[in-house]
């Protein structure tokens, strides 16, 4: 069974809370990710595994949908900046004497079931299974925050052609800042695909770039090798993949004593085509509560 050798997913609702308690109360999607996955000691193969079809990984969804659950349920709350935070009753949660806290997390999660259920409520943005029990339906019916327009986004990205993705990349640059960005991608220029030249006030400093369509995890050696083809022609470079990359390619990237290589994964990536409107359109829509005051009819 894919990813059997992970978690389940209601154990990794006390470990996401852990992880934002330790990273001070507040953090980022990729913060909570990399905490839990060294708490947990997740290897490269695990990190490596898919969730379906992917191009998100299992620990990613599994993640995902912790952090929706704790949202939920009071105990987690994120900003329109993607910045997670603990609430007022999660910091009791985490200070409660309790010997069993992972159970007693477990059993606000099913209360919190049973009420949707009740109130009718149940189904969105749930997928409801008729007679699943609520420790299965725990497991793999809630669809996870913000996954829907992300995952559609880089099944596009993996469908567009090598040459494609580094003309995108090349755009991307140029609506960040860069002053030029030219797509090399020939043989012999040792997995450089382009060089972008960025100016900060009155310097500019040129930029080697690595597109990697991916599904799945990018790991160190990838990192090594781009580092290896800038020897001696730079210092600046960025690695862009649509997938994700590992805690020991992180670590690789700003190893000491090597040039640090900037890390672009499939999620930031998704985030700045939005934020420069690259093939993505965000549409603001205005909700209207209307509420009934009986008084005023009463009173009449």
């Amino acid at each position: 069974m894919v990813g059997s050798d992970l978690p389940r997913y209601p154990d990794l609702l006390w470990t996401t809370l852990q992880a934002v308690s330790e990273l001070g109360g507040s953090a980022s999607i990729s913060e909570i990710a990399e905490t839990v996955m060294k708490r947990e000691g997740f290897g490269d193969e695990q990190q490596a595994i898919l969730h379906k079809n992917g191009p998100q990984t299992e620990i990613e969804y599994r993640l995902a949908w912790a952090r929706t659950v704790l949202r939920w349920i009071g105990l987690l709350s994120n900003s329109s900046r993607g910045v997670w935070a603990l609430t007022d009753e999660a910091k009791v949660v985490l200070d409660s004497p309790s010997s069993d806290e992972r159970q007693r997390l477990r059993e606000k999660w099913r209360s919190y079931q049973a009420e949707m259920r009740k109130s009718g409520r149940w189904g969105q943005p749930m997928r409801q299974s008729a007679g699943a029990d609520p420790e299965a339906l725990a497991d793999s019916e809630v669809d996870p925050e913000g996954a829907g327009w992300q995952e559609l986004l880089l099944t596009h990205l993996m469908g567009m052609s090598p040459d494609a993705f580094e003309r995108l990349a090349r755009r991307l640059l140029r609506e960040a800042g860069f002053d030029s960005a030219t797509v090399t991608g020939r043989s012999g220029d040792g997995g450089i695909d382009g060089l972008g030249v960025y100016r900060l006030g009155l310097v500019s400093f040129p930029v080697f770039f690595q597109c990697k369509r991916y599904q799945g995890s990018v790991g160190p050696s990838a990192v090594r090798d781009f580092r290896g083809a800038m020897a001696g022609r730079g210092d600046k470079g960025l690695l862009i993949t649509t997938g994700s990359f590992t805690n020991d390619a992180k670590k690789e990237a700003t190893r000491d004593g090597a040039p640090p290589i900037d890390l672009i994964d499939g999620e930031r990536l998704c985030d700045l085509l939005k934020s420069y409107e690259l093939g993505v359109k965000t549409t603001t829509r205005t909700i209207e509560d209307v509420v009934i005051d009986a008084s005023f009819f009463a009173e009449l």
